[in-house]
C-alpha cells in the first residue's frame, strides 16, 4: 500500500460466485429534486455536464497522476481485494466511451454495467449515482461527448485473484445492495436541505467513504449512516450532529470554510481523501450548493461513539507547552535517528520547526497547531499517524499546501514503525487525547493500508469459511428474489 489517496480504498466489493447472469435493469424515473436551472441548449448543457462532473469527483479516479491525462483513466485504486484501474472514459472510440449511447453511459453510471455488458466494480460509486436525476445524466453523458477531448490511451487491466476475478459475481451483491431508486425530494423539507441531501447522498457520493459497511461490503444506509468508517489507512469521520463524536460543535461557517478549503483553524485541516475531495471537487462547487450541503449534514440525527471524553477538534490547549528542548536541531534532518530516540526527541528534530515546540503551529496557520486538532483529538489515531507516514498534501485556489511523508522511505526523515508510534503516543500525550496509543505494529497495519476487512480475509476459494459465505450470499439472494415475487 502506498500512500495514495484514495476516496475509494474499501470501495471494491464483491458478492457471490454466480456468473452468467444478467443485472436487470430498471428504468429511471423522473426526479423532483430542486436543482440549479439548466435548459437543453448545447451550451448549458455543457457547463452544466462539467459542473456535475467536478461534483461527482470524476476527474480524481480517471486521471493518472502520472501521464496527468483527464479522464484517460490509468489510476490504480489500491482495495483490499487488489488492485483495480480506472477506465479510459474519453469520448476515444477505440479505448474511451465515444462509441456509448446515452443509454449505455446511464447503465454504467446508474447500475454499474459497461457497454460491452459486463459488470464494474463498485470502485466506480454507482451505488451513490444510482439516484442522479435524468436530467443530471443527460448533461454529463453531453459533456463527455462534447466537451472532452478524445485521449487514445489504451485501459491498464484489473486483474484480481479469484474469486474476485469474477465480474460476473456483482450480479448477486447488487441485487442485495443495489438501490435502484432515484432521489426523491421530501416536501416537508426546504430547498436547500433536498438539494444538500441529493449532493450527500448521491452526487459527492460521500458515504463511500464515512459510513460504515457491512460484512460484504456495502455502505450501510440506516441509522449508522455517514456515522464514520475505517478506510483503509485513515477514518473518515462522523458527520451526524452529535456533539461529541460528529459535527454537533461546529458552526456553520466553520462547516463550509472547511469544506472549500480544507482548513479551519483551530479545529481541523483536511488530509488523506478528504483533502483530495477538497482539492478536485469541493472547493469548485457553489456557495449556494456548499450551504445546502451544510444544511443538510446538520439536520442528520446524532450517532455517538462511546468513550469520547469531549468533542473531536477541543483536545488540548494553548497551555499545553513541551517546554524547550535540549536535542532540538543535534539530530539533522535525512541522517538515521538513534533506534532508541524517545518520542519528544523525534518531535523536537523532525516536527518542532514548522508546528513549533508548543504545539501550536505558525502565526499565518499555514502549519496548523496539534491541539484543538480532529487528528489528535477523536476516538481514534489513525489521522494522525496517517499523516506522519503519508503526509498532506491538497491545492485550494491555486496554492498549495503540503506537508511531507516521515514514514519508511521518506525525502526528508524516515522513520520507522516504532520511531511513528513514539512520536505518535508522545503528540497525543502532548497536545492530543491523552487516552489514544498506538504500537509499531498498529503502525505497521496501517502504512500497510488498514485492517484487512472480513470479505477480503476470508472470501478465499477453497476455505471452509468461504464456502459458507458463499451459502449466506445465496440464501438471502434466495430470500430477496422471493420477496420481490410476493
Amino acid at each position: 500500500m502506498t500512500g495514495s489517496f484514495r476516496k475509494k480504498l474499501l470501495a471494491i466489493c464483491l458478492g457471490c460466485t454466480l456468473s452468467g447472469a444478467i443485472f436487470p435493469v430498471f428504468a429511471a424515473e423522473e426526479v423532483p429534486v430542486t436543482q440549479p436551472g439548466v435548459d437543453n441548449s448545447g451550451d448549458a448543457l455543457l457547463k452544466q455536464g462539467k459542473y456535475l462532473a467536478v461534483a461527482a469527483d470524476c476527474a480524481a479516479c480517471h486521471t493518472d497522476p502520472q501521464t496527468k491525462q483527464t479522464f484517460a483513466g490509468g489510476y490504480a485504486i489500491h482495495s483490499p481485494m487488489g488492485v483495480i484501474y480506472s477506465t479510459n472514459i474519453t469520448p476515444s472510440k477505440q479505448y474511451g466511451i465515444g462509441n456509448y449511447s446515452e443509454q449505455q453511459f446511464e447503465q454504467a453510471v446508474r447500475h454499474g454495467i459497461r457497454g460491452d455488458g459486463s459488470h464494474l466494480y463498485p470502485a466506480m460509486p454507482y451505488t451513490s449515482y444510482a439516484g442522479l436525476t435524468d436530467q443530471d445524466v443527460h448533461a454529463l453523458y453531453y459533456y463527455f461527448m462534447h466537451g472532452v477531448q478524445p485521449v487514445d490511451q489504451k485501459n491498464r487491466e484489473t486483474s484480481l485473484s479469484f474469486p474476485f476475478s469474477m465480474r460476473q459475481a456483482m450480479w448477486g451483491w447488487n441485487l442485495l445492495f443495489l438501490k435502484n431508486k432515484p432521489f426523491i425530494a421530501d416536501s416537508s423539507q426546504s430547498q436547500s436541505w433536498n438539494r444538500g441531501k441529493y449532493l450527500v447522498q448521491n452526487l459527492e457520493h460521500c458515504g463511500e467513504c464515512h459510513s460504515p459497511r457491512n460484512l460484504m461490503m456495502a455502505a450501510t444506509t440506516g441509522s449508522d449512516a455517514l456515522s464514520g468508517a475505517d478506510l483503509g489507512s485513515w477514518y473518515a469521520p462522523n458527520l451526524t450532529s452529535d456533539k461529541m463524536s460528529g459535527i454537533g460543535s461546529w458552526q456553520r461557517d466553520q462547516l463550509m470554510a472547511y469544506l472549500k478549503t480544507g482548513h479551519v483553524p483551530g479545529k481541523a485541516q483536511a488530509a488523506g481523501p478528504m483533502a483530495e475531495a477538497v482539492t478536485n471537487s469541493l472547493q469548485h462547487l457553489s456557495d449556494d450548493d456548499i450551504g445546502a450541503i451544510v444544511t443538510y449534514l446538520q439536520s442528520l440525527p446524532p450517532v455517538s461513539h462511546p468513550g469520547q471524553a469531549k468533542p473531536t477538534g477541543d483536545f488540548g490547549s494553548d497551555a499545553t507547552l513541551a517546554g524547550d528542548s535540549a536535542v532540538r536541531g543535534t539530530q539533522p534532518l535525512g541522517t538515521a535517528l538513534p533506534a532508541d530516540l524517545s518520542g519528544k526527541a523525534i518531535y523536537d528534530t523532525t516536527c518542532a520547526s514548522c508546528h513549533q515546540t508548543s504545539g501550536t503551529g505558525s502565526a499565518d496557520g499555514y502549519y496548523p497547531s496539534l491541539f484543538h486538532n480532529t487528528a489528535t483529538g477523536g476516538n481514534t489515531p489513525n489521522n494522525l499517524v496517517s499523516t506522519i507516514l503519508f503526509g498532506v498534501q491538497r491545492e485550494v485556489n491555486g496554492k498549495e499546501v503540503l506537508m511531507p511523508a516521515f514514514g519508511p522511505g521518506s525525502d526528508v526523515q524516515s522513520l520507522n514503525d516504532q520511531q511513528v508510534a513514539s512520536l505518535s503516543n508522545y503528540i497525543f500525550k502532548q497536545f492530543g487525547n491523552p487516552q489514544l496509543s498506538v504500537t509499531a505494529a498498529d503502525v505497521k497495519t496501517l502504512r500497510e493500508g488498514g485492517p484487512q476487512p472480513f470479505l477480503a480475509r476470508y472470501a478465499a476459494a477453497g476455505t471452509v469459511v468461504g464456502g459458507i459465505i458463499l451459502l449466506l450470499i445465496i440464501v438471502l439472494i434466495v430470500v430477496r428474489l422471493s420477496r420481490k415475487g410476493r
